[in-house]
């Protein structure tokens, strides 16, 4: 499974409206609306990269409210069950 992490920069009065568009799009696994420089967190999760470009560039940056978009693709994933467990091998 591929991800990409989406940043998105929306039309101010269109906030909800734009992240509940990206959200019901095909490959977005979630969106979080969020204070700082951008206004919306888009979490894509797909099978192949071409699917990246369908996804991305073909959908979600062509959602009424969205001005620009900032796409970072995850190499590895990282969490407190994985650290906890790696820790706890050989014990018990």
């Amino acid at each position: 499974m591929i991800t990409a992490i989406v940043l998105v920069q929306t039309v101010a009065d269109r906030i909800p409206e734009t992240a509940q568009t990206i959200a019901d799009l095909d490959g977005v696994a979630e969106v979080y609306s969020c204070a700082g420089d951008v206004d919306l967190i888009a979490v894509v999760k797909v099978r192949e990269h071409e699917q990246l470009a369908d996804v991305i560039a073909g959908r979600l940056s062509k959602v009424d409210g969205v001005v620009s978009t900032d796409t970072h693709i995850a190499f590895r994933s990282y969490s407190r069950a994985d650290t906890e467990g790696g820790f706890a091998i050989g014990t018990g």
